[in-house]
C-alpha cells in the first residue's frame, strides 16, 4: 500500500469516526478530490456547509470560505488546513475602508462578493458568487449599487444592468489578472478552433475576447453541454485540470501558466488528514460580527440562482 493510499484510507476513517465532511473548492490541488465529500464553487459549498448535519466541516479552500461556513454553521467545528491560505482579494477592503466607501455613496445597498472577510460581510447588506452576481444586484431593484470588493465582477455586472449605476471599489484578484489580452489572441492563433473559456474575474479586455464567461461551475457545465471538442481555458489551473479529468473526449488548454492561484494550493492530503487527526486550525469569529455577517449571506443563498 502506497503512503498516498494510506493517507486517503486513514483520512476517510477519521471522517466516519468523527462524523466530518470535507469541502474542496475547484482550485484545490485535484488530489484533495480523492478524499473530499463535495467539491464546488462558492456558493455551492457556502450551500453545502449551511445544510451539513456533519460536527466538523473540514474546509479545503481559503480563510473566507471557511469564515463563511462558520458563520453559517457556528455549532460546528470548522477547520482550515492550511491556516496560511488567504486571499489576497479579500485583503484588499476591510471594514473602515468599506464604511468610508459607503460615506460616499450615502443610502445605496451593498451588494459584497463572499471573497471578503466576515467583517466586510457584516457590512453589507447581500452577498453574490461569481455565478449570481447578476441575479443579486438585479434583485434588489435599485437604481445604484455599490460592489465590493472585485472591480472586474462588478463592471461584468454593470455592463448587463445599463440601467443600474454599479459603483465598485478597487479591488482584483491577482490570479485572473495575470491573464493577459494577448494571451488570448496568442492562444487563438494556435488553436483556431477552440472556444475561449474565461471567469468574470478577469480584465475586461480578456472578456471581450471570449466565446463564453462565467463562474467555475457555469464554465463546466458549458463544456458539459458544448457539442465543441477544444476548449481554451481562462480561468485558474484547478478548473483545467479537473475538466481533463472529467471529459477525456475533449482537449483543454490553460491559458497562462500564471493562472495559479498559490494560496488554493497550500492543502495536500496530508494537510487534510492532520487536520482531522489534531482537530487544529479551527475557525472562530467575533459573534457579533458573525450574527452581522448571517444575514447578507442568508439572503444570497435564499435567492436559491
Amino acid at each position: 500500500m502506497t503512503d498516498k493510499k494510506f493517507i486517503i484510507k486513514k483520512i476517510q476513517q477519521l471522517k466516519e469516526e468523527k462524523n466530518a465532511i470535507i469541502l474542496a473548492h475547484c482550485y484545490q490541488n485535484i488530489e484533495i478530490d480523492e478524499v473530499a465529500d463535495i467539491v464546488g464553487d462558492s456558493l455551492y459549498l457556502s450551500r453545502q456547509a449551511a445544510y451539513t448535519n456533519k460536527d466538523i466541516i473540514v474546509f479545503a479552500g481559503v480563510y473566507f470560505m471557511a469564515e463563511t461556513a462558520k458563520i453559517l454553521s457556528p455549532q460546528k467545528k470548522v477547520l482550515l488546513p492550511r491556516m496560511e491560505s488567504g486571499c489576497l482579494m479579500a485583503d484588499m477592503i476591510d471594514i473602515n475602508q468599506l464604511r468610508e466607501f459607503k460615506e460616499k455613496h450615502p443610502g445605496a445597498p451593498v451588494v459584497c462578493y463572499v471573497n471578503s472577510s466576515a467583517e466586510v460581510k457584516s457590512e453589507s447588506d447581500i452577498c453574490c458568487a461569481s455565478s449570481n452576481a447578476l441575479e443579486v444586484v438585479r434583485s434588489l431593484g435599485a437604481k445604484k449599487v455599490l460592489f465590493v470588493p472585485d472591480t472586474y465582477l462588478g463592471n461584468y455586472v454593470g455592463k448587463q444592468l445599463p440601467d443600474v449605476e454599479v459603483v465598485t471599489y478597487n479591488g482584483f484578484c491577482p490570479t485572473h489578472l495575470r491573464i493577459l489580452p494577448d494571451d488570448v489572441d496568442k492562444m487563438r492563433k494556435i488553436y483556431e478552433d477552440a472556444l475561449v473559456l474565461s471567469h468574470p474575474e478577469c480584465h475586461s479586455e480578456v472578456i471581450n475576447r471570449s466565446d463564453f464567461t462565467g463562474s467555475t461551475t457555469q464554465i463546466m457545465n458549458f463544456v458539459k453541454k458544448s457539442k465543441n471538442k477544444k476548449f481554451i481555458i481562462a480561468t485558474e489551473l484547478g478548473v483545467k485540470e479537473r475538466l481533463e479529468r472529467d471529459y477525456p473526449d475533449k482537449e483543454f488548454y490553460l491559458i497562462s501558466n500564471k493562472a495559479v492561484c498559490p494560496n488554493m494550493k497550500w492543502n495536500h492530503l496530508e494537510d487534510i488528514l492532520n487536520s482531522l487527526v489534531n482537530e487544529e486550525h479551527e475557525v472562530f469569529i467575533d459573534e457579533k460580527i458573525a450574527q452581522k455577517a448571517l444575514a447578507p449571506i442568508e439572503k444570497m443563498i435564499n435567492l436559491k440562482v
